[in-house]
């Protein structure tokens, strides 16, 4: 895998199968921030018991354990692999499998091995931000990690203003120019500054003044309980 040829992506897991080949420290890390992310189903395998650690993650009813080693048979049909043991040469196995498959894996010991790299996400729903340092530093990945989740507080409530405010324009049926105006306007506008200072009623004078009237009766819902 060629570091400065990757391609940034936010996978949609729902209905996916995926495979975690081990259940380490960073096993663990692997299966927990799949199943945050709404997989259909997660086959994790190790050779040893599953450490007393792993159990809650266990305990998911996405989650099926076996204890032995991953197979072809295991990753066909899998939308993410991650070859996550303690073993160098087996997590080369586990990708090599994958490659053959045209299955998508990341490999733990030996990035370059595998498909693709796990970015450091700062969320703030409903936004995330992912960062990779093509494995120059994971360190640093961590620290700016940090950075970017104090950056992306103040605008997680404009960006969870304009989701409930975008179907709604849309369902006017105005031109396709005049939505692209409109919502230029808003990106532009001051209110990000005022929503981070609870300054709702700036907020709704703004919008009353800019939106269409058909839309001035959802102000009070769009303006509520922001995160």
């Amino acid at each position: 895998m060629t570091h400065d040829l990757l391609y940034p992506v936010f996978l949609s897991l729902a209905g996916c199968r995926c495979l975690v080949a081990g259940l380490g420290n960073v096993g663990q890390r692997k299966l927990a921030g799949l199943l945050a992310c709404g997989p259909a189903a997660v086959l994790a395998l190790d050779t040893a018991p599953p450490p007393a650690a792993a159990a809650p993650l266990l305990n998911d009813a996405r989650v099926r354990f076996a204890r032995r080693a991953c197979t072809a048979e295991d990753i066909a049909g899998c939308a993410l692999v991650f070859a996550a043991t303690g073993d160098v040469a087996e997590n080369r196995r586990v990708a090599a499998l994958c490659r053959r498959a045209g299955v998508l894996c990341n490999c733990a010991s030996a990035p370059e091995e595998g498909g693709f790299q796990v970015p450091s996400v700062a969320r703030r729903p409903p936004l995330a931000a992912a960062l990779s340092t093509g494995g120059a530093s994971p360190a640093l990945a961590r620290r700016w990690k940090g950075e970017l989740e104090a950056w992306l507080a103040p605008r997680a409530r404009m960006a969870a203003l304009m989701a409930r405010l975008r179907p709604l324009v849309l369902a006017l049926g105005q031109e396709t120019g005049q939505n692209t105006l409109l919502f230029r306007k808003l990106a532009a506008s001051p209110l990000q500054i005022w929503l981070e200072r609870d300054e709702t009623d700036r907020c709704r004078q703004w919008l009353l003044a800019e939106l269409p009237p058909a839309l001035h009766a959802h102000l009070a819902e769009l303006l509520h309980d922001l995160p």
